[in-house]
């Protein structure tokens, strides 16, 4: 079934599965939520899971962070960043996908959100938005805070949970991810990609 940005909007409009879907994709011993000692401390972000078909297949943009990055540096990750003051969720997620995809907020039609999950190792909160585009765009990068663009068409998640060992800041873990082109899908944009894959029913 091929899905079109008003049966994603409807899907989206229903009872989400959180954490649910997440802990499918949690590395060993990280936790979901901020304990009492790091809720102080936690800052917020927000990220656009961005769609657009492609070849008859529902496809999203996926981005990988250059090493240099403070966080997360080298993984793959969507577009969206730290919320700034004065800003919405919404805006921030926004204005990051146009810094560093190149892609207007007036091309993007905004079709709901996804649950928010906590990043233990980073404290960030993550506000995901779902956003849609009608075919697939012309990506123009910053290169300082992207390295590549990963198109990832949604099918290629059915029956394909791996585990993958990866030297991390906080030591060598054995993570469920997803493996494309080359690339190992895996933490917060793995548990992202697998709510929205199981509110899709694909």
């Amino acid at each position: 079934m091929f899905f079109d940005a008003e049966n994603i909007k409807k899907a989206l409009s229903q009872s989400l599965p959180g954490s649910t879907s997440h802990r499918r994709m949690l590395p060993v011993n990280r936790d979901l939520v901020a304990g009492s000692n790091d809720q102080s401390r936690m800052k917020h972000s927000s990220v656009l899971l961005l769609l657009y078909p492609e070849n008859n297949e529902l496809h999203v943009c996926l981005i990988k962070r250059p090493t240099h990055m403070k966080h997360h540096a080298g993984q793959i990750a969507l577009p969206g960043g730290r919320i700034e003051k004065g800003e919405t969720a919404l805006e921030t997620a926004l204005r990051e996908t146009w810094e560093e995809i190149g892609i207007t907020p007036e091309q993007i039609e905004i079709l709901g959100t996804l649950s928010e999950l906590y990043v233990q190792v980073s404290r960030f909160q993550i506000h995901p938005f779902v956003g849609w585009l009608s075919k697939k765009p012309e990506f123009v990068i910053c290169e300082n805070e992207v390295e590549k663009t990963i198109s990832f068409p949604l099918k290629n998640m059915k029956n394909a949970l791996e585990e993958a060992e990866l030297l991390t800041i906080t030591g060598t873990l054995k993570v469920p991810c997803f493996k494309f082109d080359g690339e190992i899908i895996w933490g917060a944009t793995a548990m992202i990609l697998s709510e929205f894959y199981d509110i899709l029913g694909l």
